[in-house]
């Protein structure tokens, strides 16, 4: 299990020969199936085009409540910011509630990405202290799995029983889209079937705490609890998706002018959101923006998942949508979602 963390150099994609890279505008991904788990969140904000076809099916239950919908088994030590990603999974799967458990072997072919800045820093933190203030006989050797940095990616993959790559993204405000791009390297260079991209974070004290320290913060927006799920395949795979994933492109903070040199899945030509229909090479009207300015509060290292998962459910309205997450700090990606049109 890998965990991949913010680090002020070029994307790996602009460095090294790492799998095959996307054609501009190409999709790279397709969604066959998404999940939206925002605990108080009721329906999107009506002024969005296909705002009716948005609103929440169901409550979100929060984190404390999960066993609602998952089953109280295996619950006992998991945290809140686990318990969202099992809960947007859970959804993203269409399993009922409290739908038994699979057993058997685990499935080498469906990869596991997360996205999350702050998922278990409540739990490092509380460790920590306790060590300085008591020594090690003051932490229980059962308390050390959820101090790992990937302990959602692995709890997500050990209760579903997904046994592909298992990778966990902290790259800050631009993790949700980071942890996409990854998702659709695994499918371009044959390492997985499917891939479950979930994005999370907790709300916690000591979450909120760091959020609202962090550099290039550029609101005061809350942090928000939450998850989303979306459940990814190849472009050429069988049966009619929800939609489709462009590339991810590392975008100036305007979204219209192109990245210093290093953006992912880099390639000449416009990274103006284009979308197939382009005619003469003229794109047809700039889609509708998916970004934090869309739902209340900030979903920070989920941000990025949960935008994309929004901006699935608005194609009732709309050919195509931006996806856009980041911040000053750590830049900003973007990505457009257009229908299947198979």
């Amino acid at each position: 299990m890998t965990t991949l963390r913010h680090v002020a150099t070029p994307h790996p994609a602009a460095t090294t020969g790492l799998g095959p890279r996307a054609a501009a505008g190409e999709p790279v991904a397709a969604v066959l199936a998404a999940a939206l788990h925002l605990p108080g969140v009721d329906a999107l904000p009506a002024d969005l085009p296909g705002a009716r076809a948005v609103t929440v099916e169901e409550p979100a239950c929060p984190p404390e409540r999960a066993a609602d919908l998952l089953g109280r088994k295996g619950l006992l030590a998991k945290e809140p910011a686990t318990r969202l990603a099992l809960c947007a999974v859970h959804r993203a799967l269409g399993l009922p509630a409290k739908a038994p458990r699979r057993t058997g072997p685990a499935d080498p072919r469906t990869a596991v990405v997360v996205s999350s800045n702050l998922g278990n820093v409540a739990t490092v933190g509380d460790i920590a202290r306790r060590l300085r203030d008591g020594g090690p006989r003051e932490v229980g050797p059962l308390e050390a799995p959820n101090a790992s940095s990937n302990v959602i990616a692995g709890a997500v993959a050990i209760w579903f029983r997904f046994g592909g790559p298992n990778l966990t993204v902290c790259s800050g405000a631009t993790a949700g889209l980071d942890a996409i791009w990854l998702a659709g390297l695994l499918l371009r260079t044959g390492r997985a079937d499917r891939v479950v991209v979930v994005g999370t974070e907790p709300d916690d004290a000591q979450a909120r705490a760091l959020h609202a320290a962090r550099r290039g913060r550029a609101d005061r927006r809350p942090l928000r609890a939450g998850a989303a799920c979306l459940l990814l395949g190849p472009v050429d795979g069988p049966g009619e998706p929800l939609g489709l994933l462009g590339p991810v492109r590392a975008v100036g903070a305007d979204g219209a002018s192109p990245a210093a040199p290093g953006s992912i899945d880099a390639s000449p030509g416009p990274v103006d959101g284009a979308v197939p229909g382009s005619v003469d090479g003229v794109p047809p009207a700039a889609p509708r923006l998916v970004d934090d300015a869309v739902l209340p509060g900030d979903y920070y290292g989920a941000a990025g998942v949960v935008h994309t998962a929004v901006a699935l459910r608005l194609l009732a309205g709309t050919p195509a949508v931006r996806v856009r997450c980041g911040d000053p700090a750590d830049g900003f990606r973007e990505l457009t979602v257009t229908g299947a049109g198979r």
